[in-house]
């Protein structure tokens, strides 16, 4: 595999509810992490005194964030909107030669800054709100 574009990695949004996809615009860096939480089943009877963990316990939980500058009313409005309505709805984040990422997330962070001589910025932080799907590029 040759190395990947960074900004091939793509975080969109359904906008509508239908299922319509649409890349959040203006995005200039973006990251997702996979979280599994252990479950540590270690006893007395644990060979050799070693830590045992159960297979297919805990919760796993994935995070996504974003940075960069406004470019698009319509995909700007809808951070907003998802923000303060504490909405969860389908997120795709598409991985280059990977595959894609499906399922609902939450808004959890949203900051805006600016400076007198700079274009105005934002960062975005999304946890997912249930079950992801994957599907390999």
């Amino acid at each position: 595999m040759t190395a990947q574009n960074g900004k091939d990695l793509l975080i969109k949004v359904d906008m509508t509810g239908t299922g319509s996809f649409t890349t959040i615009a203006g995005l200039r860096a973006t990251r997702i992490s996979f979280n599994a939480e252990s479950v540590d089943v270690t006893s007395l009877d644990s060979s050799g005194g070693w830590r045992e963990l159960l297979g297919g316990a805990g919760v796993r939980s994935a995070n996504l964030s974003g940075s960069g500058v406004f470019r698009d009313a319509d995909t700007d409005e809808r951070a907003r909107q998802l923000f303060f309505e504490a909405e969860t709805p389908e997120f795709q984040v598409v991985i280059p030669d990977f595959g894609t990422v499906q399922g609902p997330f939450q808004v959890t962070a949203l900051e805006y800054a600016g400076s007198h001589n700079g274009e105005a910025t934002y960062e975005l932080s999304l946890a997912s709100a249930g079950a992801l799907t994957f599907t390999a590029a």
